[in-house]
């Protein structure tokens, strides 16, 4: 039997915790099974936000993404643990690894409660959650609809767990529709109210760091907004007096399709900065507020970020523009950038 075929020892610094990788499974899948909250995404090569340093030991990578790990990144030591295996014993070096903060991931039928438009192409839809499952989960994470087919697609909980209602917990999802996409296309001309989907989550180690004073600086584009808008909640329900500015970016006014819940929320936020910026308008937006490109907003506003905590989702683009431009142009400590890039199908099957 080759090495690839047994089970190998993963340990995880500067932690110390370690877990075993069984043949053919993923570093990240094994992690976590057995509970690890090592940092992650998309889950199939194509964020990057998994990526590690390898201390020692060897890994074989499935098919990824350049943008998520190039060849250079890849002979310096550094590893995509959702498309790694290990083919020895591996030590790596991960941020982010805690006990308390993971919660069990289920597989659980939801019932469709309630769709209400948002935009001409934006969808919140309310799932009804079994009452006696209590599915738990930290505001800014995901869950995954298991299709038919055993494909799966990625949506956000747009509400903060704390909202949810005894005995008939519903969670909200921000649906963006994609043309020509299986799913969404589906969402908009055939889902109904008491349809039944299969879920399962939570997923994501985008939340809120909250051992941490630092002002915060929300970034979305679209709807990414999904889970900054629970990340918003969370800080008001823990009486939080951080500094917040929330930098949300659309190409037209009508993408920032909860603009005015937004306006509204700053009365129970009052340290919120709500800065909306809109890339194309046109003369008949009547648009007067901030325009061009919403990561470069901040690096108007902000002309030093090695203080603040920067959490980023939306477009792949937008949040890997805003990640190497913070760092590098103002001073933000890599550790305290976190993100949730919304990587759609094609994204993830991109050259």
């Amino acid at each position: 039997m080759s090495s690839s075929d047994s089970a190998h020892q993963i340990t995880v610094q500067p932690s110390g915790r370690s877990f075993s990788v069984p043949a053919g499974q993923t570093i990240l899948a094994a992690a976590i099974a057995a509970g690890i909250g090592l940092p992650y995404g998309c889950k199939d090569g194509a964020c990057g936000s998994c990526k590690c340093k390898k201390i020692s030991g060897n890994v074989t990578h499935g098919a990824h993404q350049q943008k998520a790990l190039s060849d250079a990144e890849e002979a310096a030591g550094y590893i995509l643990t959702c498309c790694a295996r290990a083919d020895s014993e591996v030590h790596i070096e991960a941020r982010q690894v805690t006990d308390e903060s993971s919660y069990p991931i289920r597989k659980l039928p939801v019932r469709v409660a309630a769709l209400q438009r948002r935009s001409h192409d934006v969808m919140q839809v309310r799932l009804q959650l079994p009452a006696v499952d209590n599915f738990r989960y930290h505001a800014g994470q995901y869950l995954e609809f298991i299709l038919k087919d055993g494909a799966r697609r990625a949506y956000s909980m747009a509400n903060a767990p704390h909202l949810l209602q005894p005995g008939a917990p519903a969670v909200d999802l921000h649906i963006r529709h994609m043309p020509g996409g299986r799913f969404t296309d589906h969402v908009f001309s055939a889902l109904k109210e008491k349809d039944i989907l299969r879920i399962e989550g939570p997923f994501g180690s985008f939340y809120l760091r909250e051992d941490s004073d630092k002002p915060i600086i929300l970034l979305a584009s679209g709807t990414g907004f999904a889970p900054i808008k629970a990340l918003l909640e969370r800080l008001q329900h823990l009486g939080s007096t951080r500094p917040v500015s929330l930098y949300w970016g659309g190409r037209r006014p009508g993408d920032l399709y909860l603009d005015e819940w937004v306006r509204s929320f700053q009365a129970q936020l009052p340290q919120l900065r709500y800065v909306p910026v809109v890339s194309d308008a046109l003369p008949e937006d009547g648009w007067a507020g901030r325009t061009g490109f919403v990561h470069q907003a901040v690096l108007d506003d902000c002309a030093d970020l090695s203080g603040h905590q920067v959490y980023a989702c939306g477009a792949p683009v937008v949040v890997d523009a805003a990640r190497s431009s913070y760092i590098q142009q103002r001073s933000l400590p890599e550790e305290e950038f976190y993100a949730d890039a919304f990587t759609s199908e094609a994204d993830k099957h991109a050259g």
